[in-house]
Order: C-alpha cells, then structure tokens, then sequence
C-alpha cells in the first residue's frame, strides 16, 4: 500500500481519483453512477475544482477504494 504524507489541494484530490479511475478501467460515467454522483461533478472534481462538496468527494473516494486518514497536528506520524 503506498502513502503519501502531504496536506493535499484539490488539485491533488483530483488527480489521485482520476488516475485511480483510470488505473481501475472505469469511465467517468461509470463512476459517476456507482457513486450516486453526476458526470459534472465527476470531471470538475477531477479538473481540482475547489468548490466540490466534501461528502460527495469522500462518496467518491470510498468508491474507488481510496483511503483518507487525517491526523490533527499533535497526532501526525513522524514519517
């Protein structure tokens, strides 16, 4: 399992699920459907827009089984 210890943008967000989307074969209609999302919001989450709602960016995200672990400042891993 590979990590990254970055505070990503939504930039970063956006190209972490488009190419694990790719990775995985699946088109961006597909996903759209299987995460109860919309083809638009599907290709501006993958365009970095900042503005997407954060539930349906973690829907996104379980759905592609990617994980997201958050640490507060006092609790990151010195890695």
């Amino acid at each position: 399992m590979r990590s990254h210890s970055v505070t990503p943008d939504s930039a970063e967000i956006g190209r972490l699920v488009k190419n694990t989307r790719k990775k995985l074969g699946v088109t961006q209609r597909s996903l759209a459907l299987t995460s109860g999302t919309g083809l638009r919001f599907i290709i501006e989450l993958e365009q970095g827009k900042p503005t997407c709602q954060l539930e349906k960016v973690l829907t996104v995200l379980r759905t592609l089984g990617i994980r997201l672990i958050i640490y507060g400042a006092q609790d990151e891993p010195n890695t």
